[in-house]
């Protein structure tokens, strides 16, 4: 009789096969990208699962990747990679903006994007606004690498629905960032990846030279027509200037794109880049150089032809998913 292997899913339920190697890891998370493919990776242990109000939450010590979050099934972050994701979605804005001195993060309650903004010398405030207190607490409480950001004098935590929050607040942004969970059905945030959204609420919060960057999901061969394509496509249609960039991210299992938006114009020159993290940055970025970054805006041809005749506006009528479900669409 062989051993008993689990396969942990996020919405609580496990799997259990019988195998037959007695020196097999027993306890996997599987994470299923599509009705045809899965992604599973092995467990240490559990740390923490369960449902807040907007989404499935769990929080797994996995034997390759450390510490991983994950939300409504979806890989959100792991500990030993985080650092291109997080990298990639703060710094390129920064560093093309002039003098950025405030930071609005939709979402983000992790944590990791507030570490990164931190380090920019020039930052007088960065308002993190999640949903979620729940993400919030335990991500505080767990994830150690972002003890210091939490505890940040110039962090101003919000719990709130970020587009209620741009809509009240007075006050302009030298940089907006769109750190949300990828546009699930039944998910809390696909609303944030809209035309009227972009247009009307979000662009209106900018600084006169402000940046918007947002993850805009997978972009790989065969993954960046399901959202990336129509989140690029929807912020042409609101900005004069954007800019998409992907980098491969060996915890998501694919090559992740991230879309930056202005009115004024970017300027991705290596050496000029790596001239300001010298001048700009507190500390060393482990991923992102100025070669690196102008490289990332290269697309193969496959993905490039999809950017230029992609034709679908992403509205709250006609939304476009990535696989997968939210808490709203199970109940």
């Amino acid at each position: 009789m062989g051993e008993a292997v689990e396969f942990f899913h996020s919405n609580g339920f496990c799997k259990v096969h019988e195998e037959s190697d007695p020196n097999h890891i027993s306890s996997w998370f599987e994470e299923e990208i599509d009705v045809d493919l899965k992604w599973s990776f092995a467990l240490n242990r559990v740390l923490h699962k369960g449902t807040s109000e907007y989404q499935d939450i769990v929080l797994l010590d996995t034997k390759r990747f450390g510490k991983v979050l994950v939300i409504d099934g979806k890989m959100q972050s792991a500990e030993a990679d985080e650092f291109i994701y997080h990298e990639c979605l703060i710094h390129p804005a920064l560093l093309c903006h002039p003098n950025p001195e405030t930071v609005f993060i939709m979402g983000g309650g992790e944590g990791s994007a507030a570490r990164e903004a931190f380090k920019h010398k020039s930052i007088k405030k960065v308002v993190m606004c999640d949903i979620d207190q729940e993400v919030v607490d335990f991500c505080r409480e767990y994830l150690t690498a972002n003890h210091k950001a939490f505890s940040n004098k110039k962090l101003n935590l919000v719990i709130n629905d970020a587009k209620a929050e741009l809509e009240e607040r007075k006050e302009k942004f030298d940089i907006i960032v769109g750190d949300l969970a990828d546009p699930v059905e039944g998910g809390p945030c696909y609303q944030l990846y809209t035309k009227s959204f972009y247009e009307h609420i979000l662009k209106p919060k900018l600084s006169e030279s402000g940046i918007f960057v947002t993850q805009a999901g997978p972009a790989g061969v065969f993954t960046h027509q399901e959202v990336f394509s129509s989140i690029y496509n929807t912020i042409k249609q609101v900005f004069k200037y954007v800019l998409a960039y992907t980098a491969h991210v060996p915890s998501f299992a694919d090559t992740w794109g991230w879309v930056m938006a202005s009115d004024k114009p970017f300027l991705i020159d290596a050496e000029k880049i790596d001239k300001k993290i010298e001048d700009r940055i507190d500390g060393e970025l482990l991923y992102l150089n100025g070669a690196s970054l102008f490289s990332s805006t290269i697309m193969n041809k496959s993905v490039s032809q999809t950017l230029k005749n992609e034709t679908h506006v992403y509205t709250e009528e006609d939304a476009r998913f990535i696989h997968g479900h939210g808490v709203a669409f199970r109940n």
